[in-house]
């Protein structure tokens, strides 16, 4: 194993943030593999950022983005513990980045608990005709439904929705990623989209 130098834990906290003990603990149980290292200490981010949730999130900012030449407009809420968190550019930056996606993905609610009753059922009954015909048991049938819905929320429901700059993370594990970062618990509050022309159709 590579000595764990105090260069080797600098390169590793400018790289993640983390404290220098923490660097140093990460580093020693990956053997001194900065990749790996790196990977540990994300890993605890997120984890403590979960367990953060549920702290009052009363501080933040509200967000803007215009697109298109002016056509379409987003405002959006993010909120963190403090005013502090709230100043920085990482936190910053997330509540442009958000912005920016929901004026590209056109999400309809925050969370799945936003979504009314009414849409989730006609969600359910289309589905559950769309399968009629198909012969299997019932039990089989509502199962594939429960997967279908997966799908609506990924389209409508923004935390669900995949980041349009990087499909492969979730806009709640964005948020989790900076509020591991930050260590505050970050929210999503509301969201507005206007498109020109839309109170028209």
């Amino acid at each position: 194993m590579p000595a764990i130098t105090a260069d080797l834990v600098k390169q590793l906290r400018d790289r993640t943030g983390a404290g220098m003990m923490e660097c140093k603990a990460a580093l020693t149980e990956a053997a001194g593999d900065m990749e790996e290292a790196v990977m540990l200490l994300r890993k605890r981010g997120l984890a403590q950022a979960a367990k953060r949730t549920g702290r009052s999130t009363g501080q933040g900012l509200v967000g803007s983005y215009i697109h298109m030449g002016g056509r379409i407009g987003v405002l959006v809420e993010v909120n963190c513990e403090t005013d502090f968190v709230a100043r920085t550019d990482a936190f910053q930056n997330l509540v442009k980045e958000v912005a920016m996606h929901i004026a590209a993905a056109d999400p309809k609610w925050v969370r799945r608990e936003d979504v009314p009753a009414e849409a989730i059922e006609r969600e359910r009954a289309i589905y559950r005709a769309q399968m009629e015909q198909s012969g299997k048991p019932p039990a089989v049938i509502e199962k594939i439904i429960d997967g279908k819905l997966g799908s609506f929320y990924s389209q409508f429901v923004l935390v669900d929705q995949p980041f349009v700059r990087d499909p492969a993370v979730t806009i709640a594990q964005l948020v989790a990623q900076t509020a591991a970062g930050t260590g505050e618990n970050i929210t999503l509050g509301r969201f507005a989209r206007f498109r020109v022309g839309e109170h028209a159709e």
